[in-house]
């Protein structure tokens, strides 16, 4: 597949979920946030997601995110893709946030499955469709059993896929045989939401990745997704190990959006590593692992 062929995917191949910055005291830095998404999609991201996880979307106001929407689409907007994470566990909040997104310009919304209520599988398909059809933009689901407490059924995303605006699934579930199913029942764009599991899926017919690990190692990850749309198992695979500590060293350790904010610390992309309760900074011993998981990918840092 050419090069021109792949990028044209409706929300590209390589997407970082990326972190929010804040001032020292806690407040969005939206001038920090406009040069983090140029700087990404610089080094080779053509999606970004703003407010999901690893955005810390859960402490995040509405007119914040409404505001982080459009100040993405203004740094990014014709260069890369930009994917509003609008899902909650709230129907009608998430009907409201995704007709805001669509007024602040992004080209498409991640919708993450409802987390706290454990609804039904049908509970599931009529709150996405629900949303789905509130603006004119094109979904991605985000199917994440592990934070959301239930996960979403084969059955229920092949029906999803029926719908119009539902184009795409970010698959953190790690249960193969079930994406299998819908990889060969539905026309939906497949990504890895876990960031070690990006090649294996990409065998198996996935467009690329939703990461957080990209936020370090941007231009490695594009490299490998390139190889393995190429056909170029081999490298794809050499450069797979090589990820393999920065992965450790981002998501294994603390929750990723702390891990990733350090690291950015460190990189000097950003100032600090502020974080919003109840997410706390890591701690010494923790800082010392995630040393050690770098230093093996040949990033030292004073």
């Amino acid at each position: 597949m050419a090069d021109s062929d792949i990028r044209a995917y409706t929300f590209g191949t390589l997407v970082t979920a990326m972190v929010t910055p804040f001032t020292v005291d806690g407040e969005v830095d939206f001038e920090k946030s406009a040069e983090l998404a140029s700087k990404l999609v610089d080094d080779g991201c053509d999606g970004l997601v703003i407010s999901g996880t690893t955005g810390e979307t859960s402490t995040l106001e509405d007119d914040e995110k409404e505001t982080l929407f459009r100040v993405v689409v203004e740094a990014v907007g014709g260069r890369a893709k930009v994917i509003a994470g609008t899902g909650s566990n709230h129907t009608s909040h998430s009907i409201e946030m995704a007709k805001r997104a669509a007024k602040a310009g992004v080209d498409g919304q991640l919708l993450v499955t409802p987390y706290y209520n454990k609804p039904s599988q049908a509970g599931i398909q009529a709150h996405m469709e629900a949303i789905a059809d509130a603006a004119e933009l094109p979904v991605m689901i985000y199917d994440i059993p592990a934070r959301a407490g239930v996960p979403i059924t084969a059955e229920t995303l092949i029906r999803l896929a029926d719908h119009p605006r539902i184009v795409a699934l970010k698959d953190a579930k790690a249960d193969f045989a079930s994406t299998t199913r819908v990889m060969a029942n539905t026309d939906l764009d497949v990504y890895s939401g876990d960031d070690g599991l990006t090649l294996p899926w990409m065998a198996a017919g996935a467009v690329g990745l939703v990461s957080v690990s990209a936020h370090v190692a941007t231009r490695q990850f594009r490299a490998m997704i390139d190889a393995a749309h190429a056909g170029d198992f081999a490298t794809a695979r050499t450069i797979h190990f090589e990820l393999d500590p920065v992965v450790r060293a981002v998501m294994t350790h603390i929750q990723g959006a702390v891990a990733a904010k350090q690291v950015l610390k460190w990189q000097g992309v950003l100032s600090n590593s502020v974080v919003r309760l109840p997410l706390v900074e890591p701690d010494e011993a923790e800082i010392e692992i995630i040393r050690e998981d770098l230093a093996e990918a040949g990033l030292v840092f004073s």
